[in-house]
């Protein structure tokens, strides 16, 4: 997507934070960003291909969390849509986070045709002006699974 005229060129985000967190009130996943506690506290400190990982773990519970509720029927359109409401892309990001990222910034009820997207049958069952918080806490709800998976000590 183009730069718009005459604005600063934006630097690729240096963290998954989105300034929403959790982890500072003791949750073991951030509610914003979706990383383990300790990932948050240790960003700094990790190696490009440690923050990486990351990268690609979140970018695949969240698109897996979007394609229950939503599949992408014009790519074009919704490349538009995003474009409209500056979202810069990033590297590989796919066109199931592109639709994440445009929902998150749509106020009330989305027109998903306008957007290129079409609700699944649970996407269908959730109101429209809630399918973005929907999805956001299935996205909570595999973070935590997977948390619990690699992190958890089993009870003796």
């Amino acid at each position: 997507m183009p730069e718009r005229p005459g604005a600063r060129p934006r630097r690729e985000r240096t963290s998954p934070c989105i300034g929403v967190c959790s982890t500072t009130f003791g949750d073991l996943v951030c509610r914003g960003c979706k990383r383990f506690a300790h990932e948050v506290v240790d960003w700094n400190g990790y190696e490009p291909e440690q923050r990486q990982a990351i990268w690609r773990r979140l970018a695949e519970l969240r698109d897996a969390s979007v394609a229950g509720f939503l599949s992408v029927t014009d790519a074009e359109a919704l490349e538009a849509a995003a474009a409209r409401m500056h979202i810069v892309p990033v590297p590989e990001q796919t066109l199931l986070t592109l639709a994440y990222e445009t929902l998150r910034r749509t106020r009330g009820a989305p027109d998903f045709a306008a957007l290129g997207l079409a609700t699944s049958e649970a996407g269908a069952a959730v109101p429209p002006a809630e399918l973005f918080a929907t999805i956001s806490r299935e996205f909570l709800t595999r973070s935590t699974a997977a948390y619990e998976r690699n992190f958890r000590i089993p009870a003796e």
